[in-house]
């Protein structure tokens, strides 16, 4: 029983990240796919410079809410395995599971040719569900950079490398250690950042798009 309630979790948060709202609200607003246009990421940014600020925000809303939903949801199922395993090492660990992989459906939708966004804004859903503080951290660190480089993908990664230190320094000042959060934190980083390839390049080239740029 322990084995099928983590399979759900992956699972139900895999299809939840998967749906792809860039995807869809481009096709429902101009019948064209987003990943044709622009950069071609299905992601808020992009959306914004294309279908404009509505379209962006929207875009950012959903994807965020698909963190959230996913982790509410990994609730239930934590209740679920308290009662059928008591004895479990996952309980209280599933959250952590299932953030992890709505970024990885987020950024891999089997909807959608395994072709997705990069994970940025369902990280931050994830990340404020999982520690709020950590959350605004990360937050306003990410927004700090976007406004004062202009590079939305620069402050993007700069968020993704602080937050498996903070969440490690969280750690330290309580002296809770969790290898769970420790281990979701690092892979989630990582993701982020190797979707960020391309823009990494350009950045170190000076080829990025700034924000608010055509």
């Amino acid at each position: 029983m322990e084995i099928i309630i983590v399979v759900c979790v992956v699972l139900s948060s895999y299809f939840i990240g998967s749906v792809s709202s860039a995807v869809i609200i481009s096709k429902l607003m101009s019948g064209k796919d987003i990943r044709e246009e622009g950069s071609g990421n299905a992601g808020a940014t992009n959306m914004l410079r294309v279908h404009g600020k509505g379209a962006g925000a929207l875009t950012l809303v959903c994807d965020i809410l698909k963190g959230v939903i996913a982790i509410l949801l990994s609730m239930l199922f934590d209740m679920w395995l308290k009662s059928a395993a008591p004895d479990s090492i996952f309980i209280g660990n599933l959250a952590y599971i299932a953030g992890f992989f709505a970024v990885i459906g987020h950024d891999f939708p089997i909807f959608f040719k395994f072709c997705g966004g990069k994970g940025v804004a369902t990280s931050l859903g994830v990340v404020l569900m999982l520690n709020w503080k950590i959350g605004l951290i990360v937050l306003a660190l990410a927004l700090i950079i976007m406004i004062v480089s202009r590079y939305v993908s620069l402050g993007s990664i700069t968020a993704a490398v602080s937050y498996p230190i903070l969440v490690i320094g969280f750690m330290v000042g309580s002296e809770k250690w969790n290898v769970f959060y420790i281990l979701s934190a690092v892979l989630m980083a990582l993701v982020l950042i190797l979707k960020h390839h391309a823009n990494i390049s350009r950045l170190l080239k000076g080829e990025e798009n700034k924000l608010f740029k055509k």
